[in-house]
Formats: C-alpha cells, sequence, structure tokens
C-alpha cells in the first residue's frame, strides 16, 4: 500500500517535473501575438491572446508586441533653396496582427523593427519631402509637408508589415543666417504694414477735410445768396425797433461836451 502511494507521488513529481522543463503551455497577453516556429522555422499560424499549447523542443513561441508604439527623432536634409533643414518628428506605428510572422522573419523583434526600419525610414522620408520645399515654404505649408512625409512613411513601412498610425512634425530648425534672414524680412513686412495703414489713415484724414471744407464752402455759398440788401435794410430796422423798444424816454444825462441837438419846435395849430 505504502509502495502504491509512493509511485504515485513520484509519477505525479515527475509529471510535474517534466511540465516545468519542457513547459508546453504558452500565454499571449493582451496586444501581443505568438510567432510560433517548429525547429526554428517560421509558420504561418499566429497565436492569438489567451492560453495556448505548443510541442516541446520541437515548436518554440516568440510573442511580438503588437501595442501602439511611439517613437521620436531628427532628420538633417537640405531644401529646395539648399538651406540646411534639422526636422524633429515624432511618430506613432504598430506591428500589423496578422503579419507579425513575417516581420519577425524578416527583420527581428519590436526592437530591431525600431532601429532597422523606422528610424532609416523616417529621415529617408523627411528628406525627399524637404528637398520639394523652400524653407520658407517648409513652415508656411507645414501641414502639405507633414502628410507627405506621412504618406511616403506608410508605403514605405508597409513592405515590411509596420502600421503607421500618425506622423507629426516637431520643430523645423535652420541655420542661425537663415533664422536671421527671416526675422529680419518679417520685421520689414510689419513695418510695410505699419506705414500702409498709417498712410490709409491720413488719405482718409485728408478726405475727411477736404470733405468738411467743401460743406463750409457750400454752407457760405447759400449764406451769402440768401443775404440781400432788403434782408440787410430789414435787420437794421428790426435793430432800430429794439432800440426804441428799450428807451425808457429820458434823454441822455451828460457831464460835458456838446448836446445833442434835439428838434423840440412847437407843432404849428
Amino acid at each position: 500500500m505504502q509502495m502504491n502511494a509512493a509511485r504515485i507521488v513520484g509519477g505525479i513529481v515527475a509529471l510535474l517535473l517534466g511540465v516545468w522543463i519542457f513547459n508546453p503551455f504558452v500565454i499571449i497577453g493582451p496586444g501581443e501575438r505568438g510567432v510560433v516556429m517548429n525547429f526554428g522555422a517560421v509558420q504561418k499560424d499566429i497565436m492569438g491572446e489567451g492560453l495556448h499549447l505548443r510541442i516541446p523542443i520541437m515548436q518554440r513561441v516568440v510573442i511580438m508586441d503588437v501595442k501602439v508604439q511611439k517613437g521620436e527623432g531628427q532628420g538633417d536634409a537640405a531644401s529646395k533653396d539648399l538651406q540646411q533643414v534639422t526636422t524633429n518628428v515624432a511618430i506613432n506605428y504598430h506591428l500589423d496582427p496578422v503579419r507579425v510572422g513575417e516581420t519577425f522573419q524578416t527583420v527581428g523583434t519590436l526592437a530591431a523593427v525600431g532601429d532597422r526600419i523606422i528610424l532609416p525610414a523616417v529621415q529617408e522620408s523627411v528628406k525627399a519631402a524637404t528637398a520639394l520645399y523652400t524653407a520658407e515654404e517648409l513652415v508656411s505649408r507645414r501641414q502639405e509637408v507633414r502628410d507627405m512625409i506621412r504618406n511616403l512613411l506608410r508605403e514605405r513601412l508597409a513592405h515590411n508589415g509596420v502600421i503607421v498610425d500618425e506622423f507629426s512634425i516637431v520643430n523645423f530648425a535652420f541655420s542661425q543666417e537663415f533664422s536671421n534672414a527671416i526675422e529680419a524680412k518679417t520685421t520689414a513686412e510689419q513695418l510695410k504694414l505699419k506705414a500702409e495703414r498709417d498712410l490709409d489713415r491720413i488719405r482718409i484724414e485728408a478726405e475727411q477735410k477736404i470733405s468738411s471744407a467743401k460743406a463750409e464752402a457750400e454752407a457760405l455759398r447759400l449764406q451769402k445768396e440768401i443775404v440781400t440788401e432788403n434782408l440787410i435794410k430789414l435787420r437794421e430796422i428790426e435793430m432800430q425797433q429794439k432800440a426804441i423798444d428799450k428807451w425808457d424816454g429820458r434823454l441822455p444825462q451828460v457831464t460835458g461836451g456838446a448836446m445833442p441837438f434835439i428838434d423840440i419846435k412847437p407843432e404849428t395849430r
């Protein structure tokens, strides 16, 4: 009885030991895929997320990360007008889950993809796009340049099972001489714009003054036409009438000088 129990325990221990040594189970985590190799040969079948069985000794499984990755870098290139440009870029990408076996077979692991595929492709795409634009156009048409580089990257990386999710230009850096020239040009354009605004303001003010002077001249002309000789006599009579209305009937009192002559002859009856 004891012998049988010992055999059972020994068998269980041997089984567990064999499982631990040969490890026939493979767990593929979220955002991962398993590349199966039979005696080193990559198979077409890809293991998805979850628990899988493999044939010990014969099969080996390489786990590949297919989650979105981020890469940053810079590329030096010459613009269309032969200005030296340093472009800082950022890229989001991931491995095509269906083609991870092909990617592993031709490139290697995810780390190898970044070094061997992503960086060279970014540099070549940046150079190809930058050469089509002048230095000023790289800044003024930045969105267009970004789209061109992204399309070039997608085309290049698709051959190796890499999908570009997003691409952005972080910054363009030019030589100090060119930066100074751009700054001087911008300042000149701002001064020109200010001068044009001042000229417009002066012109408008002059037109306003001319219009005001014309209006005043027209008003004087109309007044001159209205003021006739009869109107002047009428105004004199009105002023005399107002003076008479205000007189209180007493003669002015004077202390010296000649008395003004007043006719006081009696009326003839």
